[in-house]
């Protein structure tokens, strides 16, 4: 913690009145709604990134045997892996992983509602499942899933000396696809719900994003749920979102 004595050496901005406060506030309000509206056309520029096939064939390691990269998809349409680097040249290993990494799983929110969207995200490293195990009790990251990289898939996809998401998606065929990557500063960001989504080919699958035509997308509020409500579809349910919603939108 910083000391008194560091807090009061600090050259600290104006104090002013509260019309002058939120004037300001104002001012800033402005920029960040086009901060916001450049974030979206960011992710809208994403949907439109072209594909590359993923032409080799993956074999991860998981705590019920052997999964190919299809099989990380869990049924689902949509897949991101963090290549998190846990292993014997990662300081801390193995009570821990690399303090980055550990730090993006720490941000990592209930899974359910990227599951709404069709979309799995999985963590893999070089650790192997009996260490993995350990640290997720560890650490209180057993919602996450954990794969042991035993191929050349980390070298392949950019992540071998690196942290980094590669997003992928399947096609009617089960044909994968790679369709992004983030790496550097722009994993620091990643672990909500709508930062994941905005990061994938499809998005948030919401009516007011700017898609391609054809891409699935649902009225905004409307899917959204408690994480352990997916599913309840009933009478009243849907009058609390329709409510929900109504306000939202005014």
């Amino acid at each position: 913690m910083w000391s008194n004595e560091q807090i009061a050496a600090m050259s600290k901005p104006a104090i002013v009145s509260r019309e002058e406060w939120d004037k300001a506030w104002l001012e800033m309000l402005g920029k960040e709604k086009e901060h916001t509206r450049a974030r979206d056309a960011l992710a809208a520029a994403r949907r439109r990134m072209p594909w590359l096939a993923v032409e080799k064939e993956y074999v991860f390691e998981s705590g019920d045997g052997k999964k190919s990269l299809l099989d990380l998809f869990e049924g689902r349409r949509q897949l991101i892996v963090y290549r998190a680097f846990f292993d014997s040249g990662v300081y801390g290993f193995p009570d821990h992983a690399c303090v980055g990494c550990s730090l993006g799983a720490d941000q990592v929110s209930h899974l359910s509602h990227l599951h709404e969207r069709d979309t799995t995200l999985a963590y893999a490293s070089r650790g192997t499942q009996e260490q993995l195990a350990n640290l997720k009790n560890r650490m209180g990251w057993q919602h996450i899933p954990w794969y042991t990289i035993v191929d050349d898939f980390d070298k392949d996809f950019g992540v071998d000396e690196w942290h980094g998401h590669n997003v992928f998606i399947r096609d009617e065929n089960d044909k994968i696809f790679r369709t992004y990557f983030i790496n550097v500063r722009g994993d620091e960001a990643m672990g909500t719900v709508w930062s994941y989504l905005d990061a994938t080919p499809l998005g948030r699958q919401e009516d007011w994003e700017d898609s391609p035509a054809g891409y699935p997308q649902t009225p905004r509020y409307k899917w959204w749920r408690w994480h352990d409500a997916y599913g309840n579809e009933d009478r009243k349910w849907s009058k609390v979102v329709d409510d929900a919603a109504t306000r939202n939108l005014r």
